[in-house]
């Protein structure tokens, strides 16, 4: 990204522009939010966080016939810890459960990644980077390791690999290139929203551009989790709560001397409408966000109306697709590349590179 270099006057009057916009300053967004569907349902639950759990447990149901379960307990109380563990450190039995439920899953996303193949806005996709809390750690990177193998087997040209963040940070870091160019005089870092089906984040973003003007090394500087699945609130409840998070979060950040803008990136599943409405695709979220009545961008600018001596703006995208845009500087040498998101279901999002990138090698 080559921001333009506008006034910190620029700043109180610059439009807050178009939420769930195609056209953004470095990329184009293709396609998000896909909704494929077979004779099952939805294509993409096949490959979601619950379709590993599914295979490993359909593993151990047939193992159980002639008592050779090496597990003990719920298959549902295996977090990936407790998987990677098994796989790295367990018997051979448990090792190779664990393995062929690997197996089974890479699979799945193979078929899932072939099905989005066919899709025009993915036919000529180069690269997927493949996110969500499924992909942190070994058990997730080899079954998108494995993935890609079979892909590549069955002849499909397209480079499969986790996304570089952690899956706490990669929906905020994305963020960044929702940003209007006035930001990039005046501030060095901004406020960032991550709302998934089970966690909200909100956090600050330093942008770091001394250290590459392409946003390439921007962090996450401080962030605020809430598992808001396990209290399970209601939709006010969890905007208040996430209004407190961001205001403590922007407050300690200007205690530490950062120059934070008065804008916040905020990333949520579902089709986002150019009023910060949600249109569809929000039913994990506690209670009715796809309601005609409620304004996201509209509640948390009201929860948060300024950020220093400005009012506060805010830029709303789908939750995948800013987890995709933490990987746009690594992008570069490819024209068309995609993001899938593991979690409570399979997010998706697919991009166009504007012109004046290299050309891709090999």
């Amino acid at each position: 990204m080559s921001p333009k270099k506008l006034t910190r006057a620029t700043a109180a009057t610059a439009p807050s522009g178009v939420h769930g916009a195609a056209d953004l300053p470095s990329v184009n967004i293709a396609s998000y939010n896909l909704e494929i569907r077979d004779a099952d349902g939805f294509v993409g639950d096949k490959a979601s966080r619950g379709a590993f759990v599914d295979h490993l447990d359909g593993l151990r149901r047939h193992l159980r016939k002639s008592g050779g379960d090496p597990l003990k307990g719920e298959t549902g109380g295996y977090g990936k810890k407790e998987l990677e563990a098994l796989f790295l450190n367990g018997d051979f039995r448990q090792a190779a459960l664990v393995l062929s439920a690997i197996e089974a899953f890479a699979r799945s996303l193979a078929f899932v990644i072939a099905r989005f193949a066919r899709q025009k806005d993915w036919a000529t996709v180069e690269r997927i980077a493949v996110g969500g809390g499924f992909s942190d750690g070994r058990v997730g990177e080899l079954a998108i390791g494995r993935a890609g193998i079979l892909l590549r087997a069955d002849g499909h040209d397209v480079d499969l690999a986790p996304i570089r963040h952690h899956p706490d940070e990669a929906g905020l870091i994305g963020s960044v290139h929702l940003a209007p160019p006035w930001i990039f005089e005046a501030y060095d870092s901004i406020a960032a929203v991550d709302i998934g089906g089970s966690n909200i984040r909100a956090g600050i973003v330093e942008l770091r551009q001394d250290k590459a003007a392409d946003l390439g090394k921007a962090r996450v500087r401080s962030f605020d989790l809430w598992r808001h699945s396990e209290e399970e609130p209601g939709r006010d409840a969890a905007i208040e709560r996430l209004g407190k998070m961001l205001k403590e979060q922007i407050k300690r950040a200007q205690k530490k001397g950062l120059r934070v803008a008065p804008f916040i990136g905020v990333g949520c599943p579902g089709r986002i409408e150019p009023d910060g409405t949600i249109d569809r695709g929000a039913q994990n979220l506690p209670g009715n966000w796809e309601s005609s009545r409620f304004n996201l961008v509209d509640s948390i600018r009201a929860r948060v109306p300024r950020i220093g001596d400005h009012d506060t703006q805010i830029a709303m995208h789908n939750d995948a697709v800013i987890q995709g845009l933490s990987e746009l500087p690594a992008m570069q040498d490819v024209e068309t590349w995609a993001v899938l998101t593991i979690g409570t279901g399979l997010g998706n999002a697919s991009y166009h590179n504007k012109a004046g990138r290299p050309k891709r090698r090999g």
